[in-house]
């Protein structure tokens, strides 16, 4: 993977086909390909004499034996652990709580589209180094997932954070009912991955924030938390948001609560990081031709994990944005990205930025 750091492009590490973040085998050369999150890199595999190990093929620096996630066997993930791990599941799969009831095929292809985007949430997580302990390593404060279906006759799963303990809807794997409330909620955007970065956000206010973090700045940026979450929910759904929300919010619900506000922000942020990763492992550059062209022109050539800098991030970030939308309109479909920037909603993404490398910066006894 020399030369793409961070790595979002991919590939198999024995023909050095392209491969992609999801790919289990490789389309050129046929050999299994696993994630190794020790790495951030996929690996090409080959079996071990025991059928149940795995050795590396051409990459040098990788772990001499791994086997994969016990969820590889449903089709549901392809990381890898070392051999030597007590762990029967992946630095991500272990964080789940409750999962469906998987012999219904339609819950199984549900949970699936779950995990992928699960994955993908951690992988950006492990980029930038933030806690991700499951709760069999800290009880109290570790990070776990629901995965619940909707039951007939009884009320709704909803989708929320409660103290750790992350619940996802099933439902929201399924592309027709998550469009059919996105209508109905009057959202510009709902997707799967936007939910667990949603969510995480709130993990991790409690964790950099509230235990010992920034809050006074925090409330400086997004009001002040302890304001009756319970009042303001009814308020927002009664009343909706205020006249002028877009001068001062990135979305309508972020108007709600601060707790929603830095929520909503936070997956705005790593909307922001994984697409500038992307754009820099592509070496993508604007140069547009129209009269003024400083406005769009950018090169992503900025890491957006290890550089401090969030102003050189968020001047390429917002001509992309023209482009991802210019290109979507090109193929007849909606904005890819239909939310407007202003400079508050800046500064609170610029917050985020400075919460991450603060604690990227500290060691583990002072956490």
């Amino acid at each position: 993977m020399a030369g793409l750091d961070p790595m979002k492009l991919f590939f198999c590490s024995a023909c050095h086909q392209t491969a992609f973040f999801e790919n289990d085998s490789c389309a050129r050369c046929g050999h299994r390909l696993g994630y190794d999150p020790a790495r951030r890199a996929i690996i090409a595999l080959d079996p071990m004499e025991d059928g149940v190990t795995w050795r590396s093929v051409g990459a040098a620096d990788a772990p001499d034996a791994a086997r994969f996630c016990e969820n590889a066997e449903l089709d549901a993930c392809n990381w890898l652990i070392p051999a030597a791990d007590r762990h029967r599941f992946c630095l991500a799969c272990r964080h789940n709580q409750t999962v469906p009831d998987l012999t219904d095929s339609g819950n199984l292809s549900r949970w699936r589209a779950l995990e992928r985007a699960k994955h993908r949430l951690f992988h950006t997580l492990l980029q930038l180094n933030l806690p991700i302990t499951d709760r069999h390593e800290d009880p109290e404060h570790g990070l776990a997932f629901d995965f619940l279906a909707d039951v007939p006759g009884r009320q709704k799963v909803m989708t929320g954070h409660d103290r750790g303990l992350i619940t996802i809807a099933l439902r929201e794997a399924d592309d027709v009912e998550r469009e059919r409330m996105r209508i109905n909620m009057g959202e510009h955007y709902r997707t799967v991955l936007g939910h667990f970065r949603h969510e995480i956000g709130h993990y991790l206010w409690d964790l950099l924030v509230q235990r010992g973090g920034p809050l006074d700045e925090c409330r400086a940026l997004f009001g002040d938390d302890r304001k009756d979450y319970g009042a303001a929910l009814k308020r927002h759904y009664d009343e909706g948001p205020p006249a002028d929300w877009r001068e001062n919010f990135i979305s309508a619900y972020a108007t709600m609560h601060p707790w929603e506000d830095f929520a909503e922000t936070w997956a705005h942020y790593l909307h922001m990081i994984d697409a500038l990763e992307t754009a820099q492992s592509y070496g993508l550059r604007t140069d547009p031709h129209v009269p003024e062209p400083d406005l769009l022109r950018a090169h992503a050539d900025v890491d957006p994990f290890r550089s401090a800098d969030f102003h050189a991030l968020a001047g390429v970030w917002l001509p992309m944005i023209y482009l991802l939308n210019s290109l979507n309109r090109s193929m007849g479909f909606r904005d890819a990205y239909p939310f407007v920037l202003t400079q508050p909603v800046l500064d609170k993404m610029a917050f985020m930025h400075r919460l991450v490398h603060a604690w990227s910066r500290t060691t583990p006894s002072d956490r």
